[in-house]
């Protein structure tokens, strides 16, 4: 009797933990390998952050000048065929323009001599040849502040599907040097992490827009997107 007890007892327990060490067996049974997918391209867009400031003594007199130039530098985009969506108001501001006159003579008595202001937009450029010719008419027009240029590729969506497919490739590639190093066989893919998008950076110099008035190199980018994969190990069974 007391040896069916013990066999019943027995029986108990390994339905009670054989699942949970089979599970503890094939969790160790896993590698987990990251994968970069690098995409390197010639930009086909450009952003640009530029604008106007003005000082005036009256505060009224400031934002007319800014306006005036500001809708004549439009009015130059427009005319090269930048479209309406490609241009968007960044900031506009105005400040009082204060005298010196109190920091050299030790008092705190400034005064307010005028006052500055400013409209700052964004625009997009998507025919990189005339980028030389869109930032030579903008400045004639009356833009006198020029914040930054970056380039950038419009396609952004076939972009990312691109980097992750070559990030899950070369994934699956190191798992399977390992795999075949450790003489286990590579089984499924059990999970997947998509980690954060990398951005552009100017590589080398490709080309020069073709203006005479300010050449720009549009350089080449390189974009670059991780995942993290866990890939199942299939152990050799032991003759």
């Amino acid at each position: 009797m007391k040896t069916k007890t013990v066999l019943v007892t027995a029986l108990a327990m390994a339905l009670t933990f054989g699942p949970a060490l089979r599970a503890e067996t094939s969790a160790e049974r896993q590698i987990q390998v990251s994968g970069e997918g690098r995409v390197e391209m010639a930009p086909d867009l450009a952003v640009i952050t530029l604008g106007v400031t003005k000082e005036a003594k009256e505060a009224s007199e400031a934002m007319a000048l800014v306006s005036e130039d500001m809708s004549a530098v439009v009015q130059e985009l427009r005319a090269v065929g930048i479209a309406a969506k490609d241009l968007q108001t960044q900031q506009i501001s105005l400040h009082p323009v204060w005298s010196n006159s109190g920091i050299s003579s030790g008092s705190d008595q400034r005064q307010i001599t005028g006052f500055s202001a400013s409209n700052t937009v964004n625009l997009r450029v998507r025919d990189l040849d005339q980028l030389g010719e869109v930032l030579d008419r903008v400045l004639r027009a009356g833009a006198n502040q020029f914040q930054g240029l970056r380039f950038d590729v419009a396609d952004q969506a076939g972009l990312q599907d691109q980097m992750r497919a070559n990030a899950v490739a070369d994934a699956r590639h190191k798992a399977q040097i390992l795999a075949e190093a450790a003489g286990v066989t590579l089984g499924p893919v059990r999970t997947i992490t998509d980690q954060h998008l990398g951005g552009g950076r100017p590589m080398m110099a490709m080309e020069m827009a073709r203006s005479s008035a300010m050449p720009i190199e549009a350089g080449e980018l390189s974009f670059s997107h991780n995942v993290q994969v866990v890939f199942d190990l299939v152990v050799p069974a032991e003759k």
